[in-house]
């Protein structure tokens, strides 16, 4: 079997075992200095977050507002209620329960 090609006729060039170890030696150098830049430099930042505490007090009422049971009843109720017409809002004790229920909220503890 023969194998055409080879080469393309081209004579072999000679290799220069200096220039080789030389290359080498180049390419040590530049990795131990990597090497020494990694060691030398800080370590990178960790990312953190932190909440403000209303937002941490906000989280609470949500979760307490999730954990609550619910009557399904009065729920049903009042659906019916508000979709018939018949059910009523009285603004004063609105405004009364919204004023108490923000001075509880932001209360100073």
């Amino acid at each position: 079997m023969a194998i055409n090609n080879i080469n393309n006729g081209l004579p072999k060039t000679p290799v220069d075992n200096g220039k080789v170890a030389q290359q080498n030696q180049t390419q040590q150098a530049q990795q131990q200095a990597s090497a020494q830049t990694a060691a030398k430099a800080p370590a990178p930042r960790q990312d953190s977050v932190s909440l403000t505490q209303s937002a941490q007090q906000l989280n609470q009422v949500q979760k307490k507002g999730s954990e609550a049971p619910v009557n399904q009843e009065k729920v049903d109720r009042l659906k019916k209620a508000i979709q018939s017409g018949e059910y009523r809002v009285n603004p004063e004790v609105l405004a009364n329960k919204i004023a108490k229920l923000e001075s509880e909220i932001f209360s100073a503890k």
